[in-house]
C-alpha cells in the first residue's frame, strides 16, 4: 500500500508541537482503517527514520497517530522537512 494513501497530514496544535519537543513525536492524521503496522511501515518509508512507538485515537475529525521516533532521529528535524515550522 502506498504510504501517502495512510498517513493524510501532520496535526498541529500548540499541544502537539510541545509533545514534539519534550517527547519526539509528531501526531498525524491517518486513514481511519490503517492498523498501527500499517502507519508505522508508512512513516518509515516516508521519512527514512526508526519509529519506536505508535498511539492511535478515533476522534470526530479522523484518526489521529501520535508517532514516536527512536531517539538517533530527532522529531523537529522531521518537522522541519514537512513544513510543520
Amino acid at each position: 500500500m502506498d504510504p501517502y494513501e495512510i498517513l493524510y497530514h501532520p496535526y498541529v496544535t500548540e499541544k502537539t508541537m510541545n509533545f514534539m519537543d519534550k517527547n519526539n513525536a509528531i501526531e498525524f492524521v491517518v486513514k481511519r482503517d490503517a492498523d498501527k503496522k500499517q502507519i508505522k511501515k508508512a512513516v518509515e518509508e516516508m521519512f527514512e527514520v526508526k519509529v519506536k512507538e505508535i498511539n492511535t485515537r478515533i476522534t470526530k475529525r479522523g484518526k489521529h497517530a501520535v508517532v514516536t521516533f527512536m531517539p538517533e532521529f530527532k522529531a523537529e528535524d522531521i518537522g522541519m522537512r514537512i513544513g510543520i515550522f
